[in-house]
């Protein structure tokens, strides 16, 4: 009988299971028609580079540029705010930036501002689940943050009962209080880098993906504001082709089917990759920011002339600088704003400011003299 039932379930459960995940794939192709990458007649926009977890630099850059007030409440009006991706990894505090991009948002929009965030290749890793294969990606409050709450909890409970029992054997061993247990998540991260099956990587990808993947997958990857394009990495000759809303609706469909695979724990569908992982795509490229500028320069006339724009904005790759000068290249067709924002890089902050056309720097000391 019990075998029985086990079959029945299997042949229920299954079909339930691909009917949920055609939905899935239903309202992302819906959802894609819908997302704007468009915008002209903007007067004033604010482009922020890679945070890498470093919510309280974030901070200090909204409030330095006067986007929002003490309350970290939107006070920006009309203006666009454009983070440029990679949010997440490095740092310790990748969640509460999104959460504060989620609330802006929606703020900016009843102000009649915007607020973008682009889809960066360290998004890309963590909701494909590979974001553990690399050392000193994932953080320990990281990694503990996109936890399920009831994971965690009962993951401690048991924790705390083994401690107390040890104690209770160990005279003068101490209460169950002395244990650390951010030791003990921190083995457990260390064993979950490991092991691409250990329960506790399953459930941070999966847990991220719920919520945090499904709102990327609402962002786009390249977008254009006025006569500028913003791309985390950049957009390469080959993709310059493209229609902006070809390479978005296609790097969501790439990312859905891994966010599918994770979440409904079946392989990925995915007949064609193009950009995921793609060296020479929107979220990875760099030669834009690498190669050298007198070889390059007709590469890119031809990039931005194939784009139909007068600059790009890009991040990705980590650049210092003294002023704002070495932010741009090409004759300052070229803008990167990756300047190692989170304290992971160095904590050096830096905006730059769009108004009305005219290219300017936060904070004021980075203005050229």
């Amino acid at each position: 009988m019990k075998n029985r039932n086990l079959q029945y379930l299997k042949k229920k459960v299954r079909p339930t299971l691909i009917f949920a995940l055609l939905v899935s794939i239903s309202l992302i192709y819906l959802l894609a028609a819908s997302i704007q990458c468009e915008w002209t007649g903007v007067e004033k926009i604010v482009a922020v580079g890679d945070l890498h977890g470093d919510y309280k630099n974030f901070v200090k850059i909204l409030r330095g540029t006067k986007l929002v007030d003490k309350g970290l409440r939107w006070k920006g009006g009309k203006t666009h705010l454009v983070q440029i991706g990679d949010v997440i990894d490095r740092g310790p505090d990748a969640k509460k930036i999104y959460d504060l991009l989620m609330r802006l948002q929606k703020e900016a929009e009843e102000a009649g501002g915007k607020v973008h965030m682009l889809i960066g290749n360290h998004e890309e890793i963590n909701i494909t689940g590979i974001s553990f294969d690399y050392e000193g990606y994932v953080t320990l409050d990281q990694f503990v943050s996109f936890l399920p709450e009831k994971y965690k909890e009962k993951k401690e409970r048991d924790f705390l009962k083994k401690k107390q029992k040890e104690a209770l054997k160990q005279p003068g061993a101490g209460s169950s209080s002395d244990y650390d247990l951010r030791d003990y998540w921190k083995e457990i991260r260390n064993e979950a880098m490991e092991n691409s099956n250990h329960s506790a990587r399953k459930k941070y990808t999966y847990n991220f993906n719920k919520t945090y993947g499904k709102w990327i997958l609402e962002q786009n990857a390249v977008i254009r504001i006025n006569d500028i394009i913003f791309v985390h990495g950049g957009i390469s000759e080959e993709f310059s082709t493209w229609k902006l809303k070809d390479i978005n609706d296609q790097t969501r469909r790439e990312l859905d089917a891994f966010r599918n695979s994770i979440i409904f724990s079946m392989p990925p569908r995915l007949t064609v990759r193009r950009i995921v992982y793609e060296p020479s795509g929107p979220l990875w490229y760099r030669d834009l920011a690498q190669k050298n500028e007198d070889d390059f320069k007709e590469n890119v006339d031809r990039i931005l002339h194939n784009l139909d724009a007068n600059y790009m904005i890009i991040a990705h790759t980590p650049r210092k600088i003294r002023n704002m000068d070495d932010m741009s290249r090409f004759d300052g067709r070229i803008w990167i704003i990756d300047t190692g924002i989170s304290d992971a890089y160095g904590g050096y902050l830096s905006a730059l400011i769009i108004n009305k056309g005219v290219f300017d720097v936060w904070p004021p000391e980075l203005r050229n003299n």
